[in-house]
Order: structure tokens, then C-alpha cells, then sequence
């Protein structure tokens, strides 16, 4: 990074981003001015940096910002034709931009160039846009900050917006920023740092301003009934109705959750004005385009039972859809996107928390943190004044933007297994790891879960943060880990989709060597512990109605008679029915069950290097570091099976290609033609 005004402008990006107090997520931008060496004719030109479109302000680098050149970016001015033309406006940024790479130009582009002074910071901090949503934010800028900051009423952001705030600075020499009506704060200096300082003064300004001057209980009295339930009840209680929720936010396409019962959101949820104020909805542009104009309340109090609180969801899911629609069709023009879906983003269910939801995890948990944004500006704005966020139609004219139409079509196109949310057991090591690793980069969020938790963890952070993986601890024969597996997965992700009965071991002993112990071991891993597994998966399933997958690592062996492996092979032979067993109970509920049959997997394997692989070489007569060769040797395609080869199988059975098989078992042996399936 050559340029010390690009240097500088990153740094103060990412100071004044990595802090929520300042901006959500994603939200806001900072610009700017300078000079740099036009390549062609080799003198200073004046250029504007601003960050691009869809950036985030606490991780910019210099490939998020926007180069343009300030002399046709002002010459704007002289060709804006009006508010009818706003679209237009940026997609003329496009001629205004300055060599080559760099960030899609963003709608906030001309506040920054048209304003005259060399930095601009506009943020979205909880503090002034609760003085922006205030009913009486006009009078109270000025009481809070004098002649320092001045108003600048609603406006969609844009063209105009820049104008705007660009004639006020003008008018108001003594101003340091400005309060956008509805929506967020912009601040100015003629450094990087005199800008910064003043975006913070700012929001410090308003934030003890709102502390001082406050009235207690902005949301009202606190409900007793509604009061949230101690921690180990209400995350009960929230992995218990995950699966029913998650239906309900994927009526339209499929969703990823994620639960939050932080002390605002159950504060808010345990007020007397939780349904009034919740039906406003929020009033950032950000905000709303991530949570939906409103959320969805559910109306009992905290010890409403799960029948009950499942039978009310779905009650108020339909007078949702039916709200949703309507509001559609009051806006709506003849050039308006389709209605991209009428399921609510924010589920809120008092004493227990919030569930939101987006395409992926990330995006999930962005939702629910811009509501708690938006819960901070509804008890900033009550404890001054009124909370007022702009009117409906004009979140419509945001939420249904052509412009917002384009980001979306911009984003990379899903991958496979999207939205989809995966356990997979034993999978700290071998065939386990290589699976999660797969079904991961296929675009699916994983649980690995594993008998040794440490391991779990490790591999889960390897794979990604937890946005893509979790690691937990599960003991496949304990009914009560497998349960805690599954409501991890639920309090994660929000559901569950995909279940991967990996987890294994082995004991090579011959019938007269095998003990009872050695029996009943190998049992209760691999035929219990997948019975158990498959069990509690299946309750989730069949409650989300979105189908999924179940899929059994079983072995060449539940088919093959191989010397000196009875209680291996036979429990092997129980998993292998349990999928034919499964897939006929399951498939009314558009659950597929299907198996893979490997060969012995020796590299990577934990069964192999704990003592397994010493036993079977001793067996065949072939020194242990032999036996993959020798196993390769013994099949038609003279290969050695690995995890890999496993992994990519499960991928093929849970991918769209063979939605349509299920009860099947696929030979991943290279070809050992006595376990040729009959």
C-alpha cells in the first residue's frame, strides 16, 4: 500500500469498524481525497477512495475500496437529472472510476465525493440512530450537539442525499457532521484523524446523552411471565423448538439459523411493549434488508409448553405470509423484483431468545445482531422521545430497489450443499475428517462431533470459525451426548439436515478369542450408537418438513466373510440393514438413507493406527506399513481406497444428483468382487 492517504484511510476503516458501537456490520463507509499519477499522461490527478459495495468496514483492505476521479465524479452534478433517475446516477460512477480492479462503486458514493472536505465517515452507531429514529430528532440534535451536527431529514440514500448534505455543510461552516433522519450519522474533517475524532465524538455524545437524560424502562414494565427462563431451560427450550421454527422461516427456500439470548434481546422480549414496538420494525436501510421489515413475536408467556408455543408458531406464520403479502401488493409497481419471500428472518420468543436467519451462517447471525442494533435504537430513541423509523413505503422502496436486485445478482452463485447442516460422528480423524472436510467446502455448516472433544474443536477451527464448524464431544452410546449433539447442532445452525454414522472401531479377534466385552463394544458403538444417532436426527427431520439425509459408513464387510472379524463384520451387517430398515420408515418424509461400503481405510484411520491395522496385517501375513498396498493388490482397479474417496461419496448421496436414491449402498472398495453387492 503505496499511497499514505489510502494507508491512513484504511486504518481509520477498520479502527472505527471492528467497534459495533460505531457500525454494524458491513454497515456504513468511509472515503478519502487525494492525489496519485495518472499512467498515461503521468500527472497528479485528484481522486476520491472510498469503500466499494457490500464491504465491511472492520476487515477493508485496499482491493474494498472504489478509486474515482473527483473531476467527472463533480461534473455529476451538472447531468443529475432528479430523484426519477437515481439508478442511473450510479451506474454512471462506472465512467468515473480510476484504472482497473477495486470495489463495485456504492450508492453512498456521491455523499462522499460532494461533500467538501477531504474525509467523510458515514456509520451506523445504535446511539445516533436512535436520535435519527427519534420523534422529535430534528429538536433534539440541536439540544444534544448545538451548531456542531445539523439534520438532515429522510432521505433514500443516493445523488440527492450527497447534495443535500453537501448545500447544509456548505450553510453550516462551524458543523463537524450530521444526523440523517432515519437512518445514521456522517461525519468530516480535513484529516483522517480530525475525521475520526469527530465520527466518535458523535456517537459518545449521544450515547451519554441518552444515559443521562434517559427514562427508566423505555419498553415498559417487565412481564414476570415473560421473564426469560434460567439458562439451562431456555436453551432447552430453544433446541427444542429450533426444528419448528426453522420450517417456518423455510417455507419459501431453505434457511440457515442462528439463536442468540443475549441480555438486550431477553430484556426486550420481557417487556410489556415487546409487540408494539417489535411491529414498527427497524428503520437503518441495513438493518431492515437483513431482518425484514418486521419480525415475527410469538405471543406466550415463557412457560408456554412446546406443543402449544409449535401450534401458536404455525398460527402466526400464516397471518405472517398473509401481513407480508399484503404489504407487497400495497407498493408493488409494474417494474417492481418479485416478492423474494414472505417467511419471517427474526423469530422472537419471549424467555427464551432469538432465531434468525439468512443463506448461510454468517448471514444468519449478521441478522440477529443488526435486531439487537435495532433493539439498542428502539430503547434510545423511547428513553429520549418516541421511537419513529421512516415509513413502510419507503422500506419497501429499499427492500424492493433495483439496486439491491443487482447486489444480489452480483453474489457468487451457491454452492452445492448450501443451507444444508451436517453431523458427522467420529469426526476427528480418517474417514470422519475427511467427510466434514468435504461437506464443508461443498458449502455446508458442520458439527463435528467426536468422542475426544479437544480434537473435535481442533479440527472444527481447521475447517473454518464457527460460521462454517463446531466441534463437540458425543460418546455415540450414551443417549443423553447424542442428544446434547444434536441440540448443539440446533443451537449452532439453527436445525439439522444431513447426519454422517461415521464413528467406528474395530477388534480383530477370531470367534474363540472374541469375549462378550469385545461384542458388546463394538455393538454399542457402531449399531447402538448409529440407531441412536439416527433417532434423534430423525425427530428434527421430520418436524423442519425440509427432508435431509442419513447416510451409514458400513463397511465391504457387512456383505464380505473375512477371517478373524466376527463382531466387526456382524455390526457392520446390523448398520447395513438399519439403512434399509430407515429408508422405507423414512422416505414419507422425504428423508433419504443410504450407506457407503469402503474397504479397509488405512491411511489416516484412528481404527487402523490404535491396533486394528497391526492385527489385520498379522492376519494376512504382510508388515503393517504393507497393508493399504496389499489391500489395493486384492481389488479389479489395483487402488488403495482413502478418506478422500469415502468423503466423495457421501457428497454424491446427499447431492442434488441422487435426490432420488435412497435404501442404496455404494461399494467404495476399487472392486472386491466378493463383496459385489447381490
Amino acid at each position: 500500500m503505496s499511497n499514505p492517504v489510502v494507508a491512513a484511510l484504511i486504518a481509520r476503516s477498520n479502527a472505527l469498524g471492528s467497534d459495533p458501537r460505531n457500525t454494524n456490520y458491513a454497515g456504513g463507509n468511509t472515503s478519502a481525497k487525494g492525489t496519485a499519477t495518472d499512467p498515461v499522461t503521468g500527472t497528479d490527478v485528484e481522486l476520491l477512495w472510498v469503500k466499494g459495495s457490500g464491504g465491511d468496514l472492520g476487515t477493508l483492505r485496499e482491493s474494498g475500496l472504489s478509486a474515482l476521479r473527483l473531476d467527472r465524479l463533480r461534473a455529476l452534478v451538472g447531468s443529475y437529472p432528479g430523484l426519477e433517475h437515481e439508478d442511473e446516477m450510479v451506474a454512471a460512477f462506472d465512467y468515473c472510476l480510476h484504472g482497473t480492479g477495486g470495489a463495485v462503486p456504492s450508492i453512498d458514493t456521491a455523499m462522499h465525493g460532494l461533500i467538501d472536505a477531504a474525509h467523510v465517515d458515514h456509520l451506523h452507531p445504535d446511539s445516533g440512530i436512535a436520535i435519527a429514529t427519534a420523534a422529535d430528532g430534528r429538536e433534539l440534535t440541536g439540544k444534544i450537539f448545538g451548531q456542531k451536527v445539523v439534520w438532515v431529514p429522510w432521505r433514500r440514500p443516493g445523488f440527492q442525499l450527497g447534495l443535500d448534505i453537501a448545500r447544509l455543510k456548505e450553510e453550516n461552516p462551524q458543523a463537524i457532521g450530521c444526523i440523517l433522519g432515519g437512518h445514521g450519522i456522517t461525519a468530516w474533517g480535513n484529516t483522517s484523524e480530525e475525521s475520526q475524532a469527530n465520527s466518535l465524538w458523535i456517537i459518545h455524545t449521544a450515547e451519554n446523552h441518552i444515559a443521562g437524560h434517559g427514562r427508566p424502562e423505555p419498553f415498559g414494565a417487565k412481564l414476570p411471565q415473560r421473564a426469560a427462563l434460567p439458562e439451562a431451560q431456555r436453551r432447552a427450550k430453544a433446541a427444542a423448538l429450533a426444528p419448528a421454527i426453522r420450517a417456518i422461516a423455510s417455507e419459501d427456500k431453505p434457511v440457515v439459523g442462528h439463536f442468540s439470548d443475549a441480555p438486550e434481546v431477553l430484556e426486550f422480549l420481557g417487556s410489556a411493549r415487546l409487540e408494539e414496538l417489535a411491529a414498527l420494525g427497524t428503520s437503518c436501510p441495513d438493518h431492515f434488508l437483513r431482518t425484514k421489515i418486521k419480525p415475527l413475536v410469538l405471543d406466550l408467556d415463557a412457560d408456554a409448553g412446546i406443543e402449544a408455543c409449535t401450534a401458536r408458531l404455525a398460527e402466526l406464520h400464516a397471518a405472517y405470509r398473509a401481513d407480508y403479502g399484503a404489504y407487497y401488493r400495497r407498493h408493488a409497481t409494474d417494474d417492481s423484483p418479485a416478492m423474494r419471500g414472505a417467511d419471517p428472518a427474526i423469530v422472537l420468543v419471549p424467555g427464551v431468545g432469538m432465531f434468525s436467519y439468512g443463506a448461510n451462517k454468517q448471514t444468519a447471525r449478521v441478522a440477529g445482531e443488526f435486531y439487537r442494533n435495532a433493539i439498542n435504537v428502539m430503547r434510545g430513541a423511547e428513553a429520549l422521545s418516541s421511537y419513529a423509523p421512516i415509513d413502510e413505503s419507503e422500506k419497501f422502496g429499499i427492500e424492493y430497489w433495483a439496486l439491491e436486485e443487482a447486489k444480489l445478482t452480483r453474489m457468487p452463485k451457491p454452492k452445492a450443499l448450501a443451507t444444508r447442516i451436517a453431523l458427522v460422528t467420529g469426526a476427528a480423524s480418517g474417514i470422519g475428517r475427511a467427510i466434514a472436510e468435504r461437506l464443508a467446502a461443498e458449502g455446508a455448516c458442520v458439527v463435528i462431533a467426536d468422542l475426544d472433544a479437544d480434537k473435535a474443536r481442533d479440527v472444527a477451527a481447521s475447517i473454518g470459525g464457527t460460521d462454517v464448524a463446531i466441534g463437540v464431544r458425543v460418546d455415540v452410546t450414551s443417549e443423553d451426548e447424542v442428544a446434547a449433539g444434536v441440540e448443539a447442532a440446533l443451537l449452532a445452525f439453527g436445525g439439522l439436515d444431513l447426519v454422517v454414522n461415521n464413528a467406528g472401531l474395530s477388534l480383530s479377534k477370531s470367534l474363540l478369542e472374541t469375549t462378550v466385552k469385545d461384542w458388546e463394544l463394538q455393538h454399542d458403538v457402531m449399531a447402538k450408537g448409529s440407531f441412536l444417532v439416527s433417532r434423534a436426527a430423525a425427530r428434527v427431520l421430520i418436524e423442519q418438513k425440509l427432508g435431509g439425509d442419513i447416510i451409514y459408513i458400513s463397511s465391504k464387510n457387512s456383505v464380505f466373510a473375512g477371517p478373524n472379524n466376527i463382531a466387526y463384520s456382524a455390526t457392520k451387517a446390523d448398520q447395513a440393514h438399519q439403512v434399509r430398515l430407515l429408508a422405507a420408515e423414512l422416505g414419507e418424509h422425504g428423508v433419504k438413507v443410504n450407506g457407503i461400503n469402503p474397504d479397509g481405510v488405512v491411511r489416516g484411520s484412528g481404527i487402523f493406527a490404535g491396533g486394528w491395522g497391526a492385527k489385520r496385517a498379522a492376519v494376512y501375513g504382510v508388515p503393517e506399513e504393507d497393508l493399504g498396498k496389499f489391500y489395493a493388490q486384492r481389488t479389479l482397479l489395483k487402488r488403495e481406497v482413502l478418506p478422500e474417496n469415502v468423503a466423495n461419496a457421501v457428497f454424491a448421496l446427499c447431492s442434488a444428483d441422487l435426490s432420488h436414491t435412497t435404501g442404496l449402498h455404494i461399494p467404495v472398495d476399487a472392486g472386491v468382487p466378493a463383496a459385489f453387492l447381490r
